[in-house]
């Protein structure tokens, strides 16, 4: 048996295929007596760590899902720098985003939509992380959740679910429209929420903001904080803060709420983490100090909602209707503490009409700009051919000139 780390913010299904410091078990293909090389390599890179291997097919059935198989792609991987880590207990990843993001190219059908192609489930899947206020280096099975596909599962989450409009179909981009701290807004341009990108990908650890919003927020936060003199360092993640065991530092963190446009585009929601949620226990010292890490980040390619938002609600990824679902998570409780909020709905008064336009999705753009150069390296070495050909005719009147090559097709993988 594997252990799959579930992954929105990527398009392939990738498991270890060979021997590795830092895992258990893999994938000897050897012994599948299904799998199918597609003869083709595959390398994908990830925010940290990147892997790369062999492209396959194999067969699949869902235990408590459609009696049927269900033909999927795999990649087998074979190398791998940062990618699987110490004391992680998992050896693949499941990518649940579009087929934009899939390599080597979107035409490698992400496994659930082969999931919905084969089986007629519903183009809809929802994720329930849980984790929040376990350490972050505890043992491997101390948190759990759940992935549900063709729906939800209404026992996993608590109150209303309010959704959000997906503005592209790659990674989960949805649009954020301010935050605020102890309910004072940070009044940034929303643009600044989207600037690149905001997205919701539950294989990034953190909460992730763009460098001028991450400035504002914890700028907020050490002037609302009852701790006086801050250590930077904390909120940059190179400190641990830590306190006296039995002492919780919650109490002395604000709270922090994101909003995101709702389907009715003249309204929003506001998704609260309590501090629970973002000053996260990490470890002990000899069994007097608790010590705690900055859940949320500085990020240069957008803002990413990863697993320090996810641990607090149950996020329903409606493909069929391109949008998202949110609510509270039943599991976003500690100590018997709610620790995540939902409510709306707001007026969008004041805040631009859409805060993400003029945003491009840069990874096509990459490969528009790719093509395009590609076309006038091709033009000028046409044009440089005839030079060259042209001369020689002269010298070979009864001889014909023919060429029937052509340029390699370089694809973009």
């Amino acid at each position: 048996m594997m252990n799959i780390l579930v992954d929105t913010g990527s398009s392939n299904f990738a498991v270890a295929a060979a021997p590795h410091p830092y895992i258990a078990t893999f994938f000897n293909r050897a012994k599948s007596s299904t799998y199918q090389s597609s003869d083709s390599t595959v390398a994908v890179k990830y925010t940290q760590g990147d892997w790369q291997g062999d492209l396959g097919t194999d067969v699949i059935t869902l235990p408590e899902g459609p009696n049927t198989t269900i033909t999927i792609n795999i990649a087998a991987i074979l190398t791998s720098d940062g990618f699987f880590l110490p004391g992680i207990n998992w050896q693949g990843i499941l990518g649940l985003a579009y087929p934009l993001l899939a390599r080597p190219d979107p035409s490698v059908e992400p496994f659930f939509n082969s999931v919905v192609q084969q089986t007629g489930l519903p183009d809809v899947f929802s994720l329930q992380m849980c984790g929040a206020g376990l350490p972050a280096r505890a043992g491997a099975d101390s948190a759990g959740g759940s992935l549900i596909m063709g729906g939800a599962e209404p026992t996993l989450y608590r109150g209303p679910v309010w959704y959000t409009p997906v503005l592209h179909e790659w990674y989960y981009q949805v649009e954020v429209l301010k935050l605020d701290v102890d309910d004072q807004s940070l009044n940034l341009d929303c643009r600044e929420y989207n600037s690149d990108k905001a997205i919701v990908d539950s294989g990034t650890t953190l909460l992730r903001l763009p460098t001028t919003v991450f400035s504002a927020l914890v700028e907020a936060i050490a002037q609302s904080a009852l701790v006086p003199d801050f250590s930077s360092g904390f909120f940059s993640g190179t400190k641990l803060a830590c306190w006296v065991r039995g002492e919780s530092p919650w109490r002395l963190f604000p709270k922090l709420s994101l909003y995101l446009r709702a389907t009715n585009a003249s309204e929003s929601f506001r998704l609260t983490l309590l501090p629970q949620l973002y000053i996260q226990p990490v470890t002990d010292v000899e069994g007097v100090l608790d010590c705690f890490r900055f859940g949320i980040s500085s990020s240069t390619n957008g803002l990413v909602m990863g697993a320090t938002l996810m641990e607090g609600f149950y996020v329903i990824f409606d493909r069929l209707n391109s949008r998202l679902g949110f609510a509270v998570s039943s599991c976003a409780e500690i100590d018997g503490v709610v620790v995540a909020e939902i409510s709306g709905p707001f007026a969008v008064d004041g805040v631009a009409s859409s805060c993400a336009s003029g945003l491009p999705q840069q990874e096509p753009l990459m490969w528009v700009v790719a093509y395009t150069l590609m076309a006038l390296c091709a033009l000028v070495l046409l044009i440089l051919l005839l030079l060259l050909l042209v001369p020689c005719s002269r010298h070979h009147r009864d001889g014909e000139i023919t060429d029937e090559s052509s340029l390699v097709r370089h694809r973009i993988k």
